[in-house]
């Protein structure tokens, strides 16, 4: 059987959107009736749904839908975690990888599920700071370890296409919790595991 794929979309939503992104065509200049353009508003009602899909999604019950107890009170340490999201000024993506650190105290989840939280929160309109913070709340919140580490690396296009229009500049974001603010040794192993390749 051939490949086949399938898309989910809400249709009242989708219609929608469609009117707004034709009026927007309009308003900007274009002719939504030209036959490069007709297709468009419904493209892109698709594609916001998907680009924004985190606001229905629940990261607190990803982790916990692949929580176990183990006796492990080491790091567990995800690094170079695919990025892509939404600037909340602009609606301009900003793209980049995350890197996170917990140490389990009890319980730990699957090493998927920690990307699949990335991508939670990563899928709405975001500021990179906020971001940072709602990923390690989420897992402190939720897995109650002994303390979480998130860093953030992104490029973001609002500066790069607009703007002051810097091509090279990344936005560098940190947030911990619990021995990592207390421990200056355990804060440094984990920025040192993350700087290089192991």
């Amino acid at each position: 059987m051939a490949y086949k794929k399938i898309e989910i979309f809400d249709e009242a939503k989708t219609a929608e959107l469609m009117a707004h992104y034709k009026e927007i065509l309009r308003l900007i200049g274009e002719d939504p009736q030209r036959e490069g353009l007709l297709k468009t508003p419904e493209r892109v009602a698709k594609s916001m749904q998907f680009l924004t899909k985190g606001y229905e999604e629940d990261g607190a019950a990803i982790l916990r839908s692949a929580m176990f107890k183990e006796d492990y009170q080491q790091m567990v340490v995800q690094k170079d975690i695919e990025l892509y999201s939404m600037c909340e000024h602009h609606m301009l993506p900003f793209y980049g990888k995350a890197h996170i650190a917990y140490i389990p105290n009890g319980y730990i989840t699957g090493l998927s599920k920690l990307s699949r939280v990335v991508e939670t929160f990563a899928r709405r309109l975001q500021v990179q700071e906020r971001l940072t913070v709602q990923i390690r709340d989420c897992i402190q919140d939720t897995l109650n370890p002994l303390g979480v580490a998130v860093v953030i690396e992104a490029a973001h296009m609002c500066m790069q296409i607009r703007g002051v229009e810097k091509q090279h500049s990344i936005t560098t974001t940190s947030a911990f919790t619990g021995i990592f603010l207390k421990s200056d040794k355990t804060r440094n192993e984990f920025l040192k595991l993350i700087s290089r390749d192991i």
